[in-house]
This record gives C-alpha cells, sequence and structure tokens, in this order.
C-alpha cells in the first residue's frame, strides 16, 4: 500500500485529493512543521535524504517531488484516469503543465514569499517578483480562458499539480486579478475527492 509521509501545510496535501479522486487506498504518516521555524521535522530525513515532502513509499520503492509523485500513482494506479492516452495530442501538453507548475510557475510565487519576511530589506526584489508573479499568473490566467480545465476538457494530473500555484495566489492576494484562475481554483475546492482529502490530511490553511 502507498505511504505518503505527509507534511502539514505543504504540497503533499495534494497527493491525497489524487488519491481520492483515484479511490486508491493508502496510508498517512503524519509530520508537523516546527511552529517557530516552520521547517519540516528531521524525522523526514529518515525517509528521503532532503526531508521534504511531499514523498511516499510503495512496494519499496521511494520516490519524492511532486511532480513524480503525480506521474507515478496515476500511471500505476489510474488504470487509464486523470491523463490524456499517450498517443492523444493532449498528451504533450499534459506533461508541460505537470512540469510547469513547479519547474517555473512556482519560482516567484516562492520568492515572494520568502522576500516579503525580510521587510524594508527585500524591497530591491519587490518590482523583479512581481513581473515574474504577473508573467506566470497571467499566462495560467489566459490558458484557462473558456476552460474548465487545464487539458483535454476533463480533471487530470495537471490540475492537480497546478493546485498549489492557485492556492498559493490566492494566499498572497493576487488571484482576484486573474478570474479564470479564479474560477479553477474554486471548481478544484469544490470537488468532493478535495475536501475527503481535507479532512483526512488535516486543516489545510491555504483551503478556503
Amino acid at each position: 500500500m502507498i505511504i505518503i509521509h505527509h507534511l502539514n501545510d505543504s504540497r503533499s496535501q495534494r497527493i491525497l485529493w489524487l488519491l481520492e479522486e483515484l479511490g486508491t487506498p493508502y496510508e498517512i504518516k503524519f509530520y508537523q512543521r516546527d511552529p517557530a521555524t516552520r521547517l519540516a521535522p528531521p524525522e523526514l530525513k529518515a525517509v528521503h535524504p532532503l526531508g521534504k515532502s511531499p514523498v511516499i513509499t510503495d512496494n519499496g520503492r521511494t520516490i519524492a517531488e511532486s511532480g513524480a509523485i503525480v506521474d507515478y500513482i496515476i500511471r500505476h494506479y489510474g488504470k487509464g484516469a486523470l491523463m490524456p492516452p499517450f498517443n492523444s495530442p493532449d498528451y504533450e501538453s499534459y506533461l508541460e503543465w505537470l512540469h510547469y507548475a513547479e519547474g517555473s510557475a512556482m519560482l516567484p510565487l516562492l520568492l515572494h514569499l520568502y522576500v516579503m519576511r525580510l521587510g524594508n530589506a527585500g524591497a530591491p526584489l519587490h518590482e523583479r517578483i512581481e513581473g515574474e508573479l504577473a508573467n506566470h499568473l497571467g499566462y495560467v490566467n489566459q490558458s484557462l480562458n473558456g476552460r474548465d480545465y487545464f487539458v483535454a476538457g476533463q480533471l487530470t494530473g495537471a490540475d492537480i499539480q497546478m493546485s498549489f500555484v492557485g492556492e498559493l495566489a490566492k494566499l498572497f492576494g493576487k488571484i482576484d486579478a486573474y478570474p479564470g484562475l479564479k474560477s479553477w481554483l474554486a471548481r478544484m475546492h469544490a470537488r468532493p475527492a478535495f475536501g475527503r482529502g481535507i479532512e483526512k490530511g488535516g486543516a489545510y490553511r491555504f483551503a478556503a
């Protein structure tokens, strides 16, 4: 059985959502952030050397990185669900969104998170970061124009992977400027499987 090493208030929440969408049995091992530093506990290093979450163990295999985990679970347990067929024109777009989430979109969001903690010391970086946020959130918003989902007119792993981008955009008060992204995130939150993931994973401060 898949074991999710689940850190509170982290990207591992979307792995719970994915497994709830698929109806795949899993076990949760809980980890709590240090309340002062907000860092993951050292116990996670016993699971994977980076000591980060999400990470899963399954059949003797340990897998880290959100995109790799989403891809692994869908290929091994999805039975064709939540991804376009390999020979479909949508498959390459699916892969692009699956990797874009962490490869490009999350960087300016995380920079915003960390630089804002610096107060006035971070001021020289604000303009550049705001420009990158507008570039990426605008691209995501435009891509959702007239669409309920990112790929193939249906929920896929790309939507699940991209959800954290929407969560942080909302947290930072940016999402109202991007109505396509805002309505998409609301649709994701309304899915019963999303709610079940929240219930099982614990309170999630990025959720509505």
